[in-house]
C-alpha cells in the first residue's frame, strides 16, 4: 500500500522509514530509526527529487508509482549521491526509460561510478543559479559542496518557496505518521538527534555550511524539505539558528560537560566529585558521561552543545586512556573549536595524561585549556578537597 503525504497542491512526500537499521553509516546507533525523504512534483512535467536507500525500495517505488498515477517520470533531480539517497537510481532509470537526470557535473560522474547505466542523452548538467522550468514551477539550483559531500546541492522552488536541502537540516529518527516538525515535540524529542546528526555528519565543514546559509538568506524560504527527518514549514528560524551556531562552533548552551574514563572507578569518583561541587556552587547545567559506555556520536554532539568540557583520564600504557584519547581525536576530526577545557589526570606511579591531553587539545583551533590540572595518584583523597574547590572555581570563573 502506498504511504505518501501531500505537502502542497502538487508536491508530495514519497519517502519511507527504516526502523530496522541499527547503525547509520554502520557507525552511529539510531535506536529510533531513520527516514529517507523523497519528493515528487506533479507539474506539466513530473519531477522526482532524490531516491532512497535500497532497504526501503519496495515502499519507495509503491509511493512513486502511486503518486504518478500512470504518468511517466520526466526528471530525476539528484541533490546528493550518498547511497542512502541514490541507491535506487539504477532501478528507477530502468523503470522510466525517458526520465532525464538533472544534477551537477560531479554528481553525474558519481552516478557512473555507482551504477552501470547508459546516461547518454539522459542528463542535464546544472550549475549555480541554473533553472529548470517544469510548467507552473521553476526550480533553481544552489551548489552546496562539502555539505557534506563535494557534489551536494540544493534545489529551490520559487513558486512554493520550498528549499529541498539535501542532507542539511536533517536528523536521525523515523517519522511516526507526522511529517512536519511542528507536528512533533521537536525540542523535546528530536533536537538531540538533530544535533548528533549535524555534528557527526556535517560538523567538520562549518565554513561550507556558513556559505550555504548565506546563500539561503537570499531566498524567500517558507518550507525546508530535508532528506532525513521532519519537513519544516513553521519556525524556520529555530533550525536555521541552530545550524548557524553549530557551524560557527559556538556553544549552544553555557554549561559543563564532564567526560571521564575510568578502569577501576577512582577517576570516575573524581569526576563525580567535581560534578557535585559544580552543582553545589549553583552550576546546574552539568552533564556527566562515562566515555566507555556512551556512544562516540553522542559525545561529539554533546561537545558541540556545551561551552565547557572537563576531561578526566588515567594513564594507560604510558599514554592517555584509550577511550578518552579516541574522544579527543574525534573532537579534532569534527573540527570542534572555541571551547574551554579543564583536565583531570590520574596515575598510580607516573601521572602524565594532563600534559598529553593538553597537547592534544592545543592541536585544535581556538581551544582554551585551564590551569591547573587536577592530579590524582591512584585515588582522590580528602586532603585534596581544597584542590577540587580550586579546580571548580577556575572552571566557574572562566564562564564569566
Amino acid at each position: 500500500m502506498q504511504n505518501l503525504r501531500r505537502l502542497d497542491s502538487d508536491l508530495f512526500w514519497v519517502g519511507a522509514n527504516d526502523r530496522k537499521l541499527a547503525l547509520f553509516e554502520n557507525v552511529m546507533p539510531i535506536p529510533r530509526g531513520v527516514s529517507y525523504n523523497s519528493y515528487v512534483l506533479l507539474d506539466e512535467q513530473t519531477v522526482l527529487l532524490d531516491t532512497a536507500d535500497s532497504a526501503v525500495g519496495h515502499q519507495f517505488f509503491e509511493n512513486v508509482v502511486g503518486v504518478l498515477g500512470g504518468r511517466g517520470l520526466d526528471y530525476l533531480v539528484v541533490n546528493h549521491m550518498e547511497p542512502d539517497h541514490c541507491a535506487l537510481i539504477g532501478d528507477l532509470l530502468l523503470r522510466y526509460p525517458s526520465c532525464k537526470v538533472v544534477s551537477n557535473a560531479k554528481a553525474i560522474q558519481m552516478i557512473g561510478q555507482f551504477f552501470d547505466v547508459n546516461l547518454a542523452g539522459r542528463t542535464q548538467v546544472v550549475a549555480e543559479g541554473d533553472t529548470l522550468c517544469t510548467g507552473r514551477h521553476t526550480l533553481s539550483f544552489v551548489m552546496a559542496p562539502m555539505v557534506h559531500w563535494p557534489e551536494a546541492m540544493m534545489t529551490y522552488d520559487s513558486v512554493t518557496s520550498t528549499l529541498f536541502s539535501a542532507d542539511a537540516f536533517g536528523t536521525f529518527g523515523a517519522l511516526a505518521g507526522s511529517i512536519y516538525a511542528d507536528e512533533v515535540h521537536f525540542e523535546r524529542d528530536w533536537i538531540a538527534d538533530a544535533r548528533r546528526y549535524y555534528c557527526n555528519i556535517v560538523g567538520k565543514y562549518g565554513a561550507q555550511v556558513q556559505t550555504v546559509l548565506k546563500k539561503a538568506a537570499g531566498l524567500d524560504i517558507k518550507r525546508i524539505c530535508p532528506l532525513h527527518g521532519p519537513v519544516w514549514r513553521k519556525d524556520l528560524g529555530y533550525i536555521l539558528e541552530k545550524y548557524d551556531k553549530w557551524s560557527r562552533y559556538e556553544a549552544e548552551e553555557q554549561g559543563v560537560m564532564v567526560v571521564y574514563g575510568s578502569m577501576y572507578g577512582n577517576t570516575e569518583s573524581a569526576a563525580e566529585c567535581v560534578a557535585a561541587r559544580l552543582a553545589e556552587k549553583e552550576m546546574t547545567e552539568v552533564a556527566l558521561y562515562d566515555v566507555s559506555h556512551t556512544d562516540m556520536s553522542l559525545l561529539v554532539g554533546e561537545a558541540f552543545r556545551w561551552s565547557h568540557i572537563v576531561v578526566a583520564a588515567p594513564t594507560y600504557n604510558a599514554a592517555v586512556y584509550t577511550p578518552i584519547e579516541h574522544f579527543l581525536q574525534e573532537l579534532k576530526a569534527h573540527n570542534l573549536q572555541n571551547r574551554t577545557i579543564a583536565l583531570i589526570e590520574n596515575g598510580t606511579w607516573a601521572p602524565m595524561t594532563g600534559k598529553m591531553m593538553t597537547e592534544m587539545v592545543q592541536s585544535m583551533k581556538a581551544m582554551t585549556v585551564l590551569s591547573p590540572t587536577l592530579t590524582l595518584k591512584s585515588a582522590l583523597k580528602e586532603s585534596q578537597r581544597g584542590s577540587v574547590d580550586q579546580f571548580v572555581d577556575v572552571v566557574l570563573e572562566s564562564m564569566k
